[in-house]
């Protein structure tokens, strides 16, 4: 992999962002977030379709991580995640809307507002099904 401090190590940036999607999906939440932060840590303020897509599994990582606990950290990573996702999904809306609702909706179940989070869950299907994401569609 070469010199992990290196700046333009694009092997390095790879490795974190497959390590961190394969411990999301492995059920590390630990794991998960901190190849989060080291990927966003090495990337910075470069924009790529990866970043949008970190940004993603990181709202989601820290609402399981933090489910239940009612921690305010977590409302803030959520915060910034929808963020980062509503900007995304003005550039790309049918690559990102169905995150951008799925996203709402963690953060509506976890603030207990259900009839919110059901509406969000099915614009999400809605928008995933017209984009032809048959395997986010719930």
């Amino acid at each position: 992999f070469g010199d992990l401090n290196d700046p333009g190590n694009r092997l390095r940036d790879v490795l974190y962002f497959h390590q961190a999607i394969q411990a999301y999906w492995s059920g590390y939440t630990e794991r998960c977030h901190h190849y989060i932060e080291k990927y966003m840590s090495v990337t910075g303020q470069v924009v790529r379709l990866t970043t949008f897509q970190m940004e993603f599994y990181h709202g989601l990582n820290s609402i399981d991580k933090y489910r239940g606990k009612n921690s305010f950290k977590c409302r803030e990573i959520a915060r910034n995640c929808i963020s980062t996702m509503r900007e995304a999904a003005a550039n790309s809306d049918w690559n990102f809307t169905n995150k951008l609702c799925l996203l709402e909706a963690e953060q509506q179940s976890l603030s207990y507002n259900h009839c919110q989070a059901i509406a969000s869950y099915d614009a999400s299907i809605t928008s995933a099904r017209k984009s032809g994401f048959i395997h986010e569609q719930g």
